[in-house]
């Protein structure tokens, strides 16, 4: 669900709008309060509210730090590959042409991570770089080993650096906001809806505003799941350095 913004969306607001009614319908059953205990729980809904707001706020906080993480990673990629096809030319001439043809490969495959939605062409996606990784450090490797110069270190040392790129992005994607802190946060929400509920039909509002709390709350958890889920939603990381690096690739 947490990768399905808008299916958390619809669900929020029924959840929450069914527990502002009920919080009407427990009043109806309860009969009138006193006037003290009105404002006791007029109190307690603020203070509730408020404490809802600060999560969220907290939540909608981690969910950029997320989001700014997997565009910074992506550069970072980027930065690496390019700079690993141009130390391909300290090796051997042979050499030199195999490592940059693995890498305009390699870069054509992390694009498609980054855009790929299925799960299953994901996993396919993913068997295929770490072949091609292995390809890659193979072909670096040997001839570094054959004729171990600085030269030939500094071009083993950029493909290092690639292999780490993608293993920091491909953590920086699985770093979500866990489900226990999503599962507390709609259980406030429920608790403040109810309460609401409670306390506004006490007020007896010629309108019903059952509505409004949990559609802003609704939305509030939708543009959180927007950032916090990596495919999920329209929100979503683009490859944009590394379509401009494969057009590199490409040009004359």
């Amino acid at each position: 669900m947490l990768d399905q913004p808008l299916i958390l969306l619809a669900l929020s607001f029924l959840a929450l709008w069914l527990s502002a009614e009920a919080g009407a319908y427990f009043q109806t059953k309860h009969g009138n309060l006193k006037e003290v205990i009105r404002e006791d729980l007029g109190t307690i809904l603020a203070a509730a509210l408020t404490l809802l707001g600060l999560i969220i706020g907290f939540s909608f906080s981690m969910a950029v730090e997320r989001y700014d993480e997997r565009k910074n990673y992506e550069e970072a990629e980027a930065n690496a590959i390019g700079t690993e096809y141009v130390r391909a030319s300290l090796l051997p001439p042979a050499d030199a042409a195999k490592v940059r043809g693995l890498l305009k490969s390699y870069v054509n495959l992390r694009i498609q991570f980054y855009t790929m939605r299925g799960a299953d062409r994901l996993n396919e996606i993913n068997v295929f770089t770490e072949r091609l990784q292995a390809d890659l450090w193979s072909a670096v490797q040997t001839p570094a080993a054959v004729q171990p110069t600085p030269l030939a270190a500094l071009a083993v040392s950029g493909m290092n650096d690639v292999l780490n790129s993608q293993g920091y992005a491909q953590a920086a994607w699985w770093n979500r906001i866990p489900l226990a802190a999503w599962a507390l946060m709609e259980a406030i929400a429920i608790c403040c809806n109810l309460l609401s509920g409670y306390v506004l039909r006490l007020k007896r509002r010629k309108i019903d505003p059952f509505v409004i709390l949990p559609l802003l709350v609704s939305i509030s958890f939708y543009l959180i799941a927007e950032l916090d889920s990596p495919r999920g939603g329209f929100v979503r990381v683009s490859p944009q350095n590394l379509i401009s690096l494969h057009r590199s690739f490409s040009a004359p």
